[in-house]
């Protein structure tokens, strides 16, 4: 039986080495802040996978180790079941995470200088591992619409694969930080351009199971053709809160694009995985269901509780339309504020430790983005923080 489904109980952090709590002062932050920046959870995760570890821990041997055949099968139940998506185990390559394996996507299918395609404002580490591998972001910058959501501009993207030669494009879907889940006639015009140019898309599913609006469509099971070019990057860490324990899988179809990746995991010194990351994912996707149903309730009640708030008590803020993953896009920018007053507001006077927008891209300067994966009561507490500071900006009296 499932134990830990109480989502309200503060569990404290501190003083575990834990990278929301423990290292502010290293990041150049107050030592005080409230941390809701980086997208890991404060709930304990399924107690069936506290139960794997515990007995994996109890046999006290932690040698190379390889997963059999029980662990793709429960993989494969999970993406049936949840996206009706048939895998193949020859498809699979597991990896300690989703940005390792952007890294070798594009050391694997593109030279020095060449242009990486992506749609800012977009998650961080999609830029920096282009740029850290001396390749060019080249953005299909996202519209910000009216109806406040954010839309892909075709031509714009078709253009950039012609003119600067794609050959690589980053899929971030849902979208972090924007919150979009692309639907089935958006995902298929972005396929087609890319299929008919022959761009490979790396496709970034990892909140694939924080789906609240709309339907999460597997880019690879669109159609036929989108197998051959498709790198469909998934993982249980954002689901089951299990980013420490290093897994994801990297599903690959096309032999050939799966030879070339492989190749270059192996030039990077890689082989087996942390025996802990096996071990949670298969608990996690073979008996965590009745705990991430519970969860994923609780996030949504916690959106749906961010947007009711934000819209009676901040004014000059909009949360944008929301509609996939734990992480909320705040819009400050009719504050009227610059980028430092908007930091000093956030995190000197408010005390509160985000994802300031600007590390998203220029797209993103005037926003901010908020972990709402957290205690209702922690929850409140930091929407209120940003209450309070809110007078001193509408009264015209906000000093930096």
């Amino acid at each position: 039986m499932e134990r830990n489904l109480d989502f309200d109980s503060i569990i404290d952090r501190k003083n575990t080495n834990c990278l929301k709590y423990d290292f502010a002062k290293r990041r150049r932050m107050p030592e005080d802040v409230l941390p809701l920046w980086v997208a890991d959870m404060d709930f304990k995760t399924s107690s069936y996978i506290q139960d794997a570890l515990n007995r994996q821990v109890e046999h006290g041997i932690f040698g190379y180790s390889e997963v059999q055949e029980d662990y793709f099968e429960t993989v494969k139940n999970w993406m049936k079941n949840h996206y009706d998506w048939d895998v193949s185990r020859r498809w699979l390559i597991k990896t300690p995470g989703i940005v390792f394996a952007l890294a070798m996507a594009v050391k694997a299918f593109t030279n020095p200088g060449d242009g990486v395609l992506l749609q800012l404002p977009v998650y961080y580490p999609f830029s920096e591992v282009i740029e850290d591998n001396g390749r060019v972001v080249v953005s299909n910058t996202l519209i910000y619409g009216k109806d406040n959501k954010y839309h892909i501009d075709f031509d714009d993207f078709e253009r950039k694969v012609i003119d600067e030669n794609i050959k690589l494009f980053f899929l971030c879907n849902p979208h972090n930080p924007v919150g979009r889940v692309w639907t089935r006639e958006e995902l298929i015009r972005l396929g087609d351009i890319c299929y008919k140019h022959h761009v490979i898309v790396v496709s970034d599913e990892i909140h694939a199971d924080f789906v609240f609006h709309g339907k999460h469509q597997v880019f690879a099971n669109l159609k036929k053709e989108y197998e051959e070019i498709a790198i469909t990057c998934t993982s249980p860490s954002k689901t089951f809160n299990l980013a420490g324990v290093q897994l994801s899988n990297i599903f690959i179809a096309n032999p050939q694009i799966k030879k070339v990746f492989r190749k270059q995991i192996d030039a990077a010194g890689y082989s087996q995985l942390n025996i802990m990351g096996l071990v949670a994912c298969e608990a996690a996707y073979r008996h965590g269901d009745e705990w991430y149903q519970a969860m994923y309730q609780y996030v949504q009640d916690n959106i749906s509780f961010t947007k009711e708030y934000v819209e009676l008590n901040l004014p000059g803020v909009t949360m944008v339309e929301h509609e996939g993953t734990y992480l909320v896009w705040l819009d400050f920018r009719d504050m009227g504020l610059n980028v430092e007053q908007l930091e000093n507001l956030i995190i000197h006077k408010a005390k509160l430790w985000l994802d300031s927008g600007k590390i998203f891209g220029d797209s993103g300067v005037g926003f901010q983005r908020i972990n709402v994966a957290c205690p209702r009561a922690v929850l409140e507490e930091a929407l209120s923080r940003i209450k309070d500071v809110l007078n001193d900006v509408i009264g015209n009296t906000y000093k930096q």
